[in-house]
């Protein structure tokens, strides 16, 4: 969808007013801009009081989002390894008895594989996890890096078409 006015955009972001724009909202309306017409973009950041700090606070925000995301995904790995790995431990001990039937061989044997595939596949989507999520964050962050080179340049024009010299001094 391509949005063409402020009202559409708010209508989107469930808000009435620029100054309802939360940190969440934010980042919302970040990844929202692709989907702007320019020069309503503009004029929407135009009304953001300290746009240097809104984007401030946008990319520390995605940065601290990505980072916590990291950090449950690495103690979710961490535990599903380590549980593996007692597991087959126990497993080995088991198969160091000397009475063990060829059946019983087989079926420690056949858990301490399944114990494998399933740290393979933990692994597995780990990184597909961890693919996803970078991903995200490129998204805010371009998005946001977008922001501000709309806001800069539109600043630029507008203090050009003030000063009809080209000259940019005040």
């Amino acid at each position: 969808m391509k949005y063409k006015n402020q009202a559409e955009i708010k209508k989107a972001l469930g808000i009435e007013d620029w100054r309802n724009l939360s940190k969440d909202k934010v980042i919302r309306f970040a990844a929202m801009m692709p989907n702007m017409d320019t020069e309503v973009a503009l004029k929407i950041v135009e009304q953001f009081p300290s746009f240097k700090d809104f984007a401030k606070d946008a990319v520390s925000a995605i940065e601290r989002a990505h980072e916590s995301t990291l950090s449950a995904n690495n103690q979710s790995q961490e535990h599903v390894h380590r549980a593996c790995q007692e597991v087959r431990d126990i497993l080995k001990g088991e198969l160091d008895k000397d009475n063990l039937s060829w059946e019983e061989k087989k079926f420690l044997i056949e858990q301490i594989q399944e114990t494998a595939r399933m740290q393979f596949q933990k692994d597995s989507e780990s990184k597909q996890f961890l693919d996803a999520a970078l991903k995200k964050v490129l998204v805010g962050a371009t998005a946001t890096v977008a922001l501000c080179v709309a806001f800069v340049g539109g600043r630029v024009m507008a203090e050009t078409k003030d000063n009809p010299e080209g000259s940019l001094d005040a």
